[in-house]
């Protein structure tokens, strides 16, 4: 199923595209007309999650034989991040492209900004070595703020403080049931699907504050900054995740594309790492980190206030956003 979070004459349901994402079913509705019963587990997608296979064998009849009065167009609905908020958010980083191509990016940067032409990149310096070093014994992650989520088409407010704002491509996954001291070949069953993640980034503020060794802050956390959608695509309709084509594009120009297979750490590891001694709890996301040549920074191409940016990960869809200063 591809279930989605969506706003109808001011109530927020819980819902699934069909017809090519070009209609919504209205999951509680469907059954009840079906049914005379209201499920409140279908109102709502955490609740869903939450409710276990059960809750989710509902939601698949109710996709199934929906009634036409349980039928919206998706023009006729407002689109919200699949859980908005989710229970917690941990961002990771898998693509040791991406990794790499940053640091040489801010290397010649920093050069250009002493007024200095490198000739020759010399390659990670001792501080970068160390995070590479430490990037391929495990994964390295951080807690964003799920406060400041968001869905597709909804507008994200340019920081005040910041003057370089860059996207990130992303994807990532719904934990499906409580997760602890998983091991990675039972990891996959804990995955309840699939969204695509834009992780909004101030990069002046980012690079100020990582110096402190304590992780990004303000470089992420501000409000609107974390898009995610448009839709969950459940586990069992995507059966191969780590062969997906990645696309970013900003106001309809292409940016960066690369292929999820790309991953160094899959999600398999993320759980069983970041799950040792720790639960993880229905609903809660685990994003994938930036894909190599997924955002401004490796390509030294930042943002504009009014600046539309498109994610498109194969098999899920489109996540659209406009960043915009206000007055």
């Amino acid at each position: 199923m591809r279930l989605v979070t969506f706003e109808h004459e001011g109530r927020r349901r819980a819902g699934a595209f069909i017809n090519d994402d070009t209609r919504v079913v209205d999951l509680a509705a469907a059954h009840e007309q079906r049914h005379g019963i209201y499920a409140p587990e279908l109102a709502d997608i955490l609740a869903l999650i939450e409710g276990g296979d059960d809750a989710l064998d509902k939601a698949a009849e109710a996709v199934k034989s929906v009634p036409e009065a349980a039928l919206l167009p998706r023009s006729a609905v407002k689109l919200r991040a699949p859980i908005q908020p989710p229970p917690q958010m941990r961002d990771c980083s898998c693509f040791e492209l991406h990794l790499r191509q940053c640091y040489a990016a801010a290397r010649e940067m920093r050069a250009k900004a002493k007024g200095v032409e490198l000739l020759a990149d010399t390659g990670p310096s001792e501080a970068e070595q160390r995070i590479l070093d430490l990037f391929s014994k495990q994964p390295i992650y951080y807690k964003a703020n799920r406060f400041s989520v968001i869905g597709t088409g909804e507008t994200v407010i340019w920081p005040a403080y910041s003057r370089m704002m860059d996207f990130e491509l992303e994807y990532g996954v719904y934990i499906k049931k409580a997760a602890k001291d998983v091991p990675v070949e039972k990891a996959r069953d804990y995955i309840f699907g699939y969204t695509i993640y834009n992780d909004f980034s101030a990069r002046d503020a980012q690079a100020a504050e990582m110096i402190g060794q304590l992780g990004p802050a303000k470089g992420k956390d501000f409000d609107t900054g974390n898009a995610m959608g448009p839709c969950i695509v459940t586990a069992d309709e995507m059966p191969n995740p780590y062969d997906l084509t990645m696309i970013a594009r900003v106001n309809g120009e292409e940016w960066g594309r690369g292929n999820s297979g790309t991953m160094h750490w899959k999600f398999e590891d993320l759980i069983a790492f970041i799950s040792r001694s720790e639960t993880l709890y229905p609903g809660e996301f685990l994003g994938s980190g930036t894909i190599g040549n997924g955002c401004g920074l490796e390509a030294q191409r930042f943002l504009k206030p009014g600046d539309e940016v498109e994610l498109e990960v194969e098999g899920i869809g489109v996540l659209r956003n406009r960043i915009v200063k206000e007055a």
